[in-house]
């Protein structure tokens, strides 16, 4: 039986370009953000904050149970937009890169080890 795309998972995707110096900042500014979206928005499923070897680029990483709640909440974060802006700014970001996607499958490990799959489409 098809999954309608309300029930199906949303992730938003933020990639900062920065100097790797601002690199340890950033990342602790972005993992406060994302604790304070996840704590003031329903449907938050997870977040994680992701850096590249060369420490040049940082990723954030926000999941939702639908697209509607993660909408919802970036929604908020740009009409706060005062703090993203500042983040962009305190941590010289030299180029930011916003994008989203629908989940249709994912994999996760059971505590059993053994590897479960979600069909969400």
């Amino acid at each position: 039986m098809p999954v309608s795309e309300k029930s199906r998972s949303f992730t938003q995707l933020i990639e900062f370009h920065i100097e790797p110096r601002q690199q340890s900042a950033l990342v602790a500014a972005l993992a406060t953000q994302s604790e304070r979206l996840a704590v003031r928005h329903g449907g938050f499923l997870s977040a994680s904050v992701q850096v590249s070897d060369d420490g040049r680029r940082v990723l954030n990483y926000l999941q939702w149970q639908s697209r509607e709640e993660g909408e919802a909440a970036f929604k908020c974060f740009e009409q706060g937009g005062e703090d993203f802006w500042t983040l962009i700014r305190a941590h010289r970001a030299t180029a930011v890169t916003f994008g989203a996607f629908q989940v249709l499958r994912s994999f996760e490990r059971n505590q059993d080890d053994a590897l479960h799959c979600r069909l969400n489409g």
